[in-house]
């Protein structure tokens, strides 16, 4: 079965859908900042705390925590003047993404092979 230009313009609404998300996991900064969120409490940190597990500043943190944020991976809440960031636990923008790869998987299987073999 060959894919169609209906196919293709599918994926760029799904690629366009996800590029923030994309974005936002792409760098290896953020990735370590997600990964030091999986150890936090439920109940969040702040920037200041990531930071001292990092060689960050907390300025960069807060930015780098921003970015997640506005992809959908990140929640924060204010509690007077701290701000507290936790991962999302819905994280829509994740199941958008698994859709993706998966259309990107089938639509591969309909490319012709142009190996040469």
């Amino acid at each position: 079965m060959e894919n169609t230009l209906e196919d293709v313009r599918r994926l760029e609404r799904e690629f366009k859908a996800c590029r923030k998300i994309l974005t936002a996991l792409g760098d290896e900064t953020r990735q370590h900042l997600l990964c030091i969120m999986l150890q936090s409490q439920c109940s969040g940190s702040r920037a200041i705390e990531i930071a001292r597990q990092t060689n960050l500043s907390r300025p960069a943190v807060s930015h780098h925590l921003q970015i997640l944020k506005d992809a959908g991976f990140v929640k924060s809440r204010k509690e007077g003047t701290c701000v507290y960031y936790y991962l999302d636990p819905d994280a829509s923008q994740l199941n958008h993404l698994i859709t993706l790869f998966c259309d990107v998987k089938e639509f591969m299987k309909n490319v012709p092979d142009r190996s040469g073999d």
